[in-house]
Parts: structure tokens; sequence; C-alpha cells
């Protein structure tokens, strides 16, 4: 797990980094299970001076990916769409979220948004209800900055002694972030 770690912590520190942040961002909002926090963490922690850009380029990336699970919500939902939220257990849930966004609209992807639920489930199933893309995109874009700056925040801010707790208990910190990354799709699952 240490050799894990280092490499991560190295990889985060490479200048090439961003562009990986983006990617993982782009592609976690539309379809990929991985979510981008497991890449920006590392980055800040490896360089506290550049949380906020990097908060930044996942929160912009994110957005964007979110307009892409936008569209295969709008156009592809029964080819694409439906495989994604069968992955994730939620095709026989999309009805209660389309009234859900239906009757809540922003507040709806804003709360959705900035929690762990995997956001590609959100963008795909605003898609299927034809939420309005521009209340769509300003949902997404505050939904996902609160979440992506309170992490720069937090780790700005205390992210030395935060990065000594995990070197000092990398087994203990490993297993809590596993079980809080299966919890997600558990909520997903059965909350969504």
């Amino acid at each position: 797990m240490r050799k894990l770690y280092d490499w991560m912590m190295r990889a985060a520190s490479d200048k090439r980094a961003p562009y990986a942040l983006g990617t993982v961002s782009f592609v976690e909002s539309s379809f990929f299970p991985i979510p981008p926090d497991v890449m920006l963490i590392p980055m800040i922690l490896s360089n506290r001076e550049k949380a906020w850009w990097y908060a930044g380029i996942a929160t912009v990336t994110s957005v964007i990916g979110g307009l892409f699970g936008y569209a295969i919500g709008y156009f592809a939902f029964e080819a694409v769409g439906k495989p994604i939220l069968a992955f994730y257990g939620k095709e026989h849930a999309l009805d209660s979220f389309i009234q859900f966004v239906h009757e809540y609209g922003v507040p709806a992807i804003i709360i959705k948004g900035a929690t762990p639920i995997p956001f590609k489930v959100v963008t795909i199933a605003a898609g299927v209800a034809h939420m309005d893309l521009l209340a769509f995109i300003g949902a997404s874009i505050v939904a996902r900055a609160m979440r992506f700056y309170l992490v720069a925040a937090l780790l700005y801010f205390f992210g030395q002694p935060i990065r000594e707790f995990i070197e000092k208990r990398l087994t203990l910190v490993t297993t809590v972030s596993v079980v809080v990354l299966v919890s997600g799709f558990v909520a997903v699952k059965y909350l969504f």
C-alpha cells in the first residue's frame, strides 16, 4: 500500500496530472465509475498552492462531461444511458428521479450533484427528463463547484496535518475510503 501511495503522490505532482484530472472529471460525469477525488486529493496534497486551480479544472471538466451525460440521456437513452444506469442499479428508479427533477428542478441537481452519488446518474436522468439545458448547466456549476472547492479548501487549510495523518495511518485511510466508495454505490442503489 505504501508503494502505491508514494506512486500516486509522485504522479499527482507530474506536469501532466492536470490533464489526467480533467479527463477523469469529464468521463466520471457521463459514464466512468471512478470519482475525480481519487486524483484531486493527492494532487492538492502534493501542491497545496494549486488547490484552487485543480478544483477549477475538476469543476469545469465535470460540468462539460455532465453535458455529455445529459446528451446521452436526451438522445441515446435506450442505446447508451440505460446500460449505464443498469450498471449502477438505477434503471428502475429513473421515473422517480424524473419526477424529482420536474418537481424541484435546479435544487434537485444541486443536491444530487454535491453528494457522493455518481454524477453520471444525475446527468443522464436530467437528459431523459428533458430538463431545461441552461438550468441544468447552472445547477451543475453550483453543485460541482461546491463539491470540488470544499475539498480544495479543506486540503488547502488543513493539508499538512491531513497528509501526515494519511501517511501514518495509510491502511486505515484506505479501508475507510473503500467503505465510503462502496457506500456511495449502495446509496445510489437504494436511495436514488
